[in-house]
């Protein structure tokens, strides 16, 4: 789990200023420092100083790559919230932005005066703002012009622009244009880009010449047809359905979707289905072969109900599971498995069933999505999780009819799991793939209307920085690596500094994060990219990293969650108490759960009295303080006093006893009651009372985002963070027996 404050607590100790700085910080240190300084933190008033006639850029996050919010005068005020590694935190002209530390005074610069200015002198009025003007895409016929998200030949590119296309430009400055088309915004070199329509190509006999097309061609299994959507959306309006071998006119491509001209209409397919050259038909029958799925032990595949990595999650298979397979194209498998037909990964099944061993140096997974089951059981009985896989090992816990498990292997009949925070051994064939309905409960649905779209809300989270601790091929390009041997390399040493590794073997792709001078590389492969240099896939091991857009997007779209009864949970409306049972609760969730047995009434009282759902708040203690044994939890002297806290809130990453225990004396929590209320005031406060009420809505804030246009007073960077969070919740309904909770499911345009 991925926080943007504390990773190793729930929710950190800032305000919504303070924390809207920390979600758009770039630089980890800063946020350290910002968050370690925050309980002193002061505002202040500063001016612009910079020379006449220049101004300083306000910029929406902590880098000179963020786009400019303002531009502020020389002598203008400003109120500064905090300072770190030569960024300030302000707001100008009644926006919030960051600005270089450096150009700012404590005292108001002194404007120079032309000579010639007297006090009869009009005042000379503010220089107007360059006009906005058309202009067109003159590169060579067949060629493209890259619309980049910054004025950097590094940046990512956002849309390829044919010859001839008309842009609007609103500014030109050192060779970079500033420009909109298509609905979006971004930056061309300037020599590209000219006040008139190009003229035609000529031809050798002098004659003009259509700008040639780029033909491309359906690929898709036979029988099948591809859907031709009149946006770049899946769930916009099919306008057409295309057969394999269709002929198309390619316009122009852009995250996996190309946008094109067929059977005489305008429209848009996903990339991956388009090939060079006319795909041959394929007349041989269907032909049934048996496989097995070959990934590392801990990983499993992910299968899904279409041949794309963004159609809906059906089941997740662990490694050595044999599958029926019915065809294969494109990179995928159409398989079946548990009596279910679906689509997985071509690449991770093999033809002889893959040993049992620890380690898989040679597999170098894109997805660790994890596997998913449920306790299948009588109702009324429970399922011991065992030490070691027999049954003369010792229980270490009992999991309830429904409990949800994370499977990390199964081997000889025993499944080594993950549950409520434990690990241990279970016998597989007490495990099922949909969960029992064995629990009463009143599931009531709400929805919420956002004023924009699923692609509008991805476009704007993922100018914030979305991370994901998923691994991906990465690759970095040829000339940034001194190899060790270049007719067979196999690693390299970085040279030079600000180097991408990209989420493909293009510039095109999203930047997974960057490498600098001097550090080593093991090379996996080489391939020639779609920019026409040669790449290195390289293993870049970080824990952390630059989510791509498609993963972002899969987990913006509640469609993929609200159907699971599992991740559904991420919607639970965490405003609205469940009316638990305090008897029940303490003998099914709190008994031996240390210092917070026995507290159930507590828990109900914190949650009626500031509104929020009493599951949560036990769930967000157990986690916090380790099922009620933290040091934080079961009390601290500090200046002769015990206190207690019992979410770990204040408790920062590099103190968090000394940070954690200073916070609940000065919130006054003396005794374990007092940090249960006091910590749930601090928790309805921070988000509750601000409309974030769902886990969904902690992590994405939509309808902020909707207003705004921009992210802001997120509480996890890390994009599966709603996801992540619902097991335990879910599993502590799964002990009651009936239960009533609401669902808030958000709705795109």
């Amino acid at each position: 789990m991925k926080k943007v404050i504390l990773p190793t607590i729930c929710f950190a100790v800032l305000s919504t200023t303070a924390f809207e700085k920390a979600v758009f910080a770039e630089n980890p240190k800063s946020l350290t420092t910002i968050v370690s300084n925050h309980s002193a933190l002061k505002t202040t008033i500063r001016y612009v100083n910079v020379s006449t006639g220049s101004s300083l850029n306000l910029r929406k996050s902590v880098s000179t790559n963020s786009s400019i919010v303002a531009k502020l005068a020389k002598g203008a005020p400003v109120t500064v919230y905090s300072e770190a590694n030569g960024w300030a935190k302000i707001k100008a002209n009644g926006l919030d932005g960051f600005v270089s530390s450096q150009f700012l005074s404590a005292s108001k610069p002194s404007v120079t005066s032309s000579p010639s200015a007297t006090t009869n002198t009009a005042p000379t009025a503010k220089p107007t703002a360059a006009p906005v003007t058309t202009k067109y895409v003159n590169v060579s016929a067949g060629s493209s012009l890259n619309m980049r998200k910054n004025a950097s030949s590094n940046a990512s590119i956002i849309i390829k622009l044919s010859r001839g296309i008309p842009v609007t430009v609103y500014s030109e400055e050192k060779g970079w244009a500033r420009i909109k088309v298509y609905g979006q915004e971004g930056f061309v070199s300037s020599q590209y880009i000219t006040k008139t329509i190009p003229s035609s190509v000529s031809s050798s006999n002098g004659q003009p010449k259509e700008t040639p097309s780029v033909i491309k061609f359906v690929n898709i299994s036979n029988g099948s047809s591809l859907n031709m959507y009149n946006s770049a959306s899946s769930s916009s309006s099919v306008i057409a359905k295309l057969d394999s071998g269709a002929q198309v006119i390619v316009y122009s491509e852009n995250n996996g979707w190309t946008n094109i001209k067929a059977n005489g209409k305008d429209g848009y397919v996903s990339s991956k289905f388009l090939s060079s050259s006319k795909p041959t038909t394929k007349t041989a029958s269907e032909t049934i072969t048996t496989k097995y799925v070959n990934i590392s032990p801990k990983s499993s595949l992910t299968m899904r109900n279409n041949p794309s990595p963004s159609a809906s999650i059906m089941v997740q298979l662990a490694r050595g599971v044999q599958v029926s397979v019915y065809s294969e194209e494109n990179g995928w498998t159409k398989i079946k498995v548990y009596n279910q037909f679906g689509y997985v990964s071509s690449e991770y099944l093999s033809a002889t069933k893959p040993g049992t061993i620890d380690t898989d140096t040679n597999m170098n997974t894109s997805k660790t999505e994890t596997v998913l089951k449920f306790v299948n059981v009588n109702s009324g009985s429970n399922l011991n999780m065992r030490s070691e896989a027999a049954d003369t090992s010792s229980v270490l816990a009992q999991l309830s009819s429904g409990t949800v498990v994370t499977v990390l292997d199964e081997k000889n009949g025993w499944s080594r799991v993950t549950a409520n925070g434990r690990t241990g051994y279970v016998h597989s064939e007490y495990l099922a793939i949909k969960a029992p309905a064995t629990v009463k409960k009143d599931i009531n649905y709400t929805y919420e209307n956002l004023n924009m779209t699923l692609n509008e809300m991805t476009a704007i989270q993922y100018h914030s920085g979305p991370q994901t601790d998923k691994q991906y091929h990465t690759y970095l390009r040829e000339d940034a690596l001194i190899v060790n041997n270049p007719s067979n390399p196999v690693s390299g040493i970085v040279k030079g500094s600000g180097w991408n590794i990209r989420g493909g073997a293009g510039t095109d792709y999203w930047t997974v994060g960057t490498v600098n001078g001097g550090e080593h590389l093991q090379i996996l492969s080489k391939k020639l990219g779609s920019d026409g240099h040669y790449w290195f896939e390289v293993n870049y091991e970080k824990s952390w990293v630059n989510a791509s857009p498609d993963d972002t997007k899969y987990y913006l779209d509640p469609h993929n969650f609200v159907k699971s009864s599992v991740d559904s949970y991420q919607f639970l409306k965490l405003s609205q108490t469940t009316n638990l049972d305090s008897k029940e609760v303490n003998k099914k969730i709190l008994s031996g759960k240390g210092i917070l047995e026995g507290h159930a009434s507590t828990f109900i009282y914190a949650a009626e009295k500031y509104g929020i759902n009493e599951m949560y708040l036990i769930s967000h203690a157990l986690l916090e303080t380790g099922n009620g044994t933290s040091q934080l939890a079961n009390g601290i002297q500090l200046n002769g006093k015990t206190v207690y806290n019992m979410y770990g809130i204040g408790a920062y990453d590099n103190s968090a006893l000394t940070s954690g225990v200073q916070y609940a004396y000065n919130a006054g929590w003396f005794t374990p009651e007092d940090a249960i209320i006091g910590g749930a005031k601090f928790i309805a406060q921070g988000y509750i009372d601000a409309g974030q009420d769902t886990l969904y809505k902690m992590r994405w804030n939509p309808s902020m985002a909707a207003t705004a246009g921009y992210a802001t007073h997120q509480y996890a960077t890390d994009i599966g963070w709603a996801a992540k969070q619902v097991k335990q919740i879910y599993n502590l309904y799964t002990l009651l027996d009936s239960y009533q909770l609401t669902l808030d499911i958000p709705q795109y345009k």
